[in-house]
């Protein structure tokens, strides 16, 4: 047949016709506007990759370095990250996951889903609102905060600002006891509920983009750093109409900032040390930076509740494995009772997912807020937890499961090559 021969009354398959009013603006459904800067940039990030570059936007290159940067080549903190990439799920199908539970129960305390802050030190130097405005999002949420030594607020402040958060305390032991003693008691008095202590900082990691800006200890800026920060008006402004930044747990240690620095890293940091904290400290006692099965089964045996599998991010010892790699391994020599958390390379919802799978009572994430604190301060830091917890929801949901109990080690594997 031809075209010709096609009858002169065949109909359009899709006749033409005028639209209706009602679908055009089904069509055009315009979004709602955002007068405010912070507000914008926020609603525009979907992931955190893009809290990520709107910090890079919004804050000095040094912070930005601070945060960004790890030891050396930068190889651990490589690995951490593609470890999760080359993380496979697979689902279970015909499951109803409606309404799923993401919940989880770490240390006898229900937390919203398995995410944990990570403490993180010189919080208001990326932005002014600093680890008070982190614990604010965490305790709404529903999540544990974890405060550094070396934060710019200390225990009794986050307390009162936060009354109602449960809050972590993590401590560098330093080479003074009497300070040591102070450190753990003020956690105690301000009603911290868990001690994270920190064993991989026997000497500093080398950090060459912080060097190259002049972000050291104490300071040693360049021209190029100051001008650049002279870029961000703003936040020079926030900076220099604040309190100053400094370590605010250690304000009464007689010395400078150098000084202060040499005490946390201890060369001298023993099992010993260990078993002095689990006797002074009453409440869960953590010990973070544990990339050996056998240290996780040592640590356990003598007093810690759990571990948590970190190598800093990638900023102390580099050419280390990843988190992901050595999680299996060390959930099996400390086995089913104490608490394993993994904290390095954590970037979304689905490397929470397969952190779980592989083991993890929940993740720990340290940059991944600061992107977002860095990107809009308070209002960030909330944007960044709801990326990560929609982003779990809809992973565990397209697993084929309802509840975040039900995550095991058969939901993942290892990808081929």
């Amino acid at each position: 047949m031809t075209a010709t021969d096609v009858a002169p009354d065949t109909p359009e398959v899709a006749p033409r016709r005028l639209p209706r009013p009602a679908e055009v603006r089904e069509l055009l459904r315009f979004r709602k506007v955002r007068l405010g800067p912070v507000e914008r940039r926020l609603a525009r990030a979907l992931t955190i990759e893009d809290l990520r570059r709107a910090g890079r936007r919004t804050t000095p290159r040094a912070v930005f370095d601070y945060v960004d940067g790890a030891a050396d080549g930068e190889v651990t903190a490589a690995r951490n990250i593609a470890a999760f990439d080359d993380t496979v799920f697979v689902p279970e199908g015909l499951n109803p996951v409606r309404d799923p539970d993401l919940s989880t129960v770490l240390f006898g305390r229900e937390i919203a889903f398995p995410l944990v802050f990570s403490p993180t030190g010189y919080t208001r130097m990326m932005h002014h609102e600093g680890e008070i405005a982190v614990a604010r999002v965490a305790a709404r949420a529903g999540l544990p905060y974890s405060l550094s030594t070396v934060g710019t607020t200390n225990a009794g402040e986050l307390r009162r600002a936060v009354p109602d958060g449960d809050h972590w305390f993590q401590l560098y032991l330093t080479n003074e006891r009497r300070l040591n003693d102070e450190l753990v008691r003020r956690a105690r008095d301000a009603g911290f509920s868990t001690l994270l202590l920190t064993i991989d900082t026997a000497v500093a990691g080398r950090r060459l983009k912080d060097v190259r800006n002049g972000l050291t200890i104490p300071p040693t800026l360049t021209v190029r750093t100051v001008l650049d920060m002279a870029r961000f008006p703003a936040w020079c402004f926030h900076k220099l109409t604040t309190p100053p930044i400094g370590f605010a747990s250690l304000r009464s240690f007689p010395g400078s900032s150098a000084d202060v620095a040499a005490m946390m890293f201890d060369p001298g940091l023993s099992y010993g040390d260990l078993e002095w904290l689990r006797r002074v400290w009453p409440g869960k006692l953590l010990v973070k930076g544990i990339l050996r099965p056998s240290d996780a089964r040592r640590v356990v045996e003598l007093g810690a509740d759990g571990v948590v599998v970190s190598n800093h991010g990638g900023r102390q010892l580099d050419r280390t494995p990843s988190t992901l790699e050595v999680l299996p391994e060390v959930r099996d020599a400390v086995g089913t009772g104490p608490a394993v958390l993994l904290d390095g390379g954590v970037r979304s919802g689905q490397d929470i997912l397969a952190a779980v799978a592989l083991g993890a009572d929940a993740a720990m994430v340290g940059r991944a807020y600061l992107y977002g604190l860095m990107a809009g301060g308070e209002r960030g830091v909330e944007r960044a937890v709801e990326i990560l917890r929609s982003e779990y929801q809809r992973a565990l949901q397209l697993l084929g499961l309802d509840a975040t109990r039900k995550v095991s080690g058969r939901h993942v594997r290892r990808a081929a090559g």
